[in-house]
């Protein structure tokens, strides 16, 4: 069907513990530049490990998430296009490090960004997604939009600087009511973010309400083979 994919694993002693995957059209896309991006360490610079004490940056920081970044060429017409995805920590205690790797995620991107302008002698337009397992009104999603945040961290991100991003669903019909359903949870942890200058959501994944039949009991089930539900958006390029 004329698929490509870009598959990027995190490994902790040759063990796979988390992955990322673009799937992409290849005939409207060309692939330019490809980066895979380590936020185990949230770019920790003294990565010696203590003995479990959490209050121990080289210990609370060490964490099994990835990120991966890739810039498009789209071919008609000719423009680019940076995707950005990530599998951010899910421990509720552990806030600070949430938003140590999405600041970090976002400082590296940012790098990224200057790079593919320079390269290529264009203004590429910015999507970040990914499972940032962070509510809206968390510190994480304020950063994420905003490029700040109430609370900082036990970590000093270097080059700090902060893309404008838009959440897509935000910006069009609200964030859904969930993207995570189980007995023991639900909310939405799940975001599709863009740069908003020169690109705009046109339409979007519809997901259940919480009434709908085919998600009783929580996820994954018959209907849904994962606790989380898929998103989704349309963008068009605004020239």
């Amino acid at each position: 069907m004329g698929y490509g994919f870009i598959f990027a694993p995190q490994c902790t002693n040759f063990v796979v513990m988390d992955a990322l995957c673009f799937i992409i059209l290849s005939p409207w896309y060309e692939v330019t530049v490809i980066f895979l991006i380590p936020i185990s360490d949230a770019g920790l610079k003294n990565k010696r490990a203590g003995h479990g004490d959490l209050n121990d940056p080289c210990v609370r920081f060490k964490r099994d998430c990835v990120g991966i970044m890739a810039a498009f060429r789209l071919k008609d017409p000719s423009h680019f296009i940076i995707v950005a995805n990530t599998h951010i920590y899910w421990d509720p205690e552990l806030a600070d490090v949430k938003l140590a790797q999405a600041r970090y995620l976002l400082s590296r991107l940012a790098q990224f960004k200057l790079l593919v302008s320079d390269k290529f002698d264009c203004s590429p337009s910015v999507v970040v997604t990914g499972d940032f397992n962070s509510l809206p009104g968390s510190q994480v999603y304020q950063y994420l939009t905003s490029g700040s945040s109430e609370a900082g961290t036990l970590l000093e991100i270097s080059d700090d600087v902060h893309i404008p991003l838009c959440s897509a669903y935000a910006s069009t019909r609200g964030e859904p009511h969930f993207t995570n359903y189980t007995p023991g949870f639900t909310g939405t942890l799940d975001y599709i973010l863009f740069s908003p200058e020169n690109i705009k959501p046109v339409s979007y994944l519809e997901l259940p309400e919480p009434e709908a039949s085919d998600i009783q009991g929580g996820l994954p089930n018959y209907y849904h083979p994962s606790d989380h539900l898929p998103i989704g958006a349309e963008f068009e390029i605004i020239q």
